[in-house]
């Protein structure tokens, strides 16, 4: 048992090439694990497991040693090398599913699968020493915002076990738009990406948690930072396991942007959000 209730997080992990390359938010997250409280083990869900393509609602890793997933091309032969070498947690991936299965949410235990890019990068910043359990559970693209905030929702009480609970995705997402120009890592983000960011922030400010599950249809250039649903899905998870019945304590903890049109924003939630 933890001796302090953890917060949830939402973290854009943006680029595998985070994992080497030096940037704003590769900063931030290198110092976000000595902020916290150690936790005993770690709950991500990740943009880039989707159940939708499963056939079910919700899969979570039950692997006692979870491999690392290379699940991308086109990067150097130092990235494919890299390990994460964390543990599973068998028994976690048990109570998650048992937690979810209670509140009639379906989900299915893969005993095989690792973890992938949007896993295993942004923790391999913030928690290096890869030797905190971790387990994975996946979104559902064809599930609606308000599925995924009740799926954090029924997690939340894991906070007070010690579990950290972070959604991986990201705050804007239009690869097509990055795959255009190619704009180099430090390029400045054009309105359409601050506009939407600059909403979401003021949305979750004032505790607009409905506005914030429609961001993509209600805010300015939703669709066009959000051509798919994926990566902002994850953020719905960890609000709903952040948020205290109908309130919802929000804390943008960074904001910076990588190759103009990938928005890194950093989001903790709950009142031990710390204020860094």
């Amino acid at each position: 048992m933890s001796a302090r209730r953890l917060p949830s997080l939402f973290l854009s992990h943006g680029s595998p090439m985070m994992a080497l390359e030096p940037s704003p938010a590769r900063d931030f997250l290198a110092g976000l694990g000595a902020q916290l409280p150690r936790p005993r083990a770690i709950l991500i869900v990740s943009a880039h497991h989707d159940a939708a393509f499963e056939g079910g609602r919700a899969t979570v890793t039950a692997s006692a040693a979870p491999p690392t997933i290379h699940d991308f091309g086109g990067f150097p032969d130092e990235l494919f090398a890299m390990r994460y070498p964390a543990p599973g947690d068998p028994a976690l991936a048990r109570r998650i599913a048992d937690r979810l299965a209670d509140h009639g949410l379906t989900v299915a235990i893969d005993p095989d699968r690792g973890l992938d890019h949007g896993a295993w990068v942004p923790l391999s910043v913030i928690y290096p020493d890869a030797d905190l359990p971790v387990v994975q559970l996946s979104i559902a693209s064809n599930a609606s915002p308000e599925w995924h905030y009740a799926l954090g929702q029924a997690l939340a009480p894991l906070r007070d076990e010690g579990v950290l609970i972070i959604g991986s995705g990201s705050i804007t997402h239009n690869l097509r738009a990055f795959f255009t120009t190619c704009p180099p890592i430090a390029a400045p983000a054009p309105a359409w990406v601050s506009d939407f960011t600059a909403w979401i922030a003021d949305r979750m400010e004032v505790n607009a948690i409905d506005d914030v599950l429609h961001a993509v249809d209600r805010a300015p250039h939703g669709r066009d930072n959000h051509p798919t649903p994926d990566h902002i899905l994850p953020l719905f998870v960890a609000m709903g396991a952040g948020a205290d019945g109908e309130s919802l304590r929000a804390r943008r903890l960074h904001a910076s942007t990588t190759y103009a049109v990938l928005a890194m924003d950093v989001y903790a939630f709950g009142e031990e959000a710390p204020a860094l």
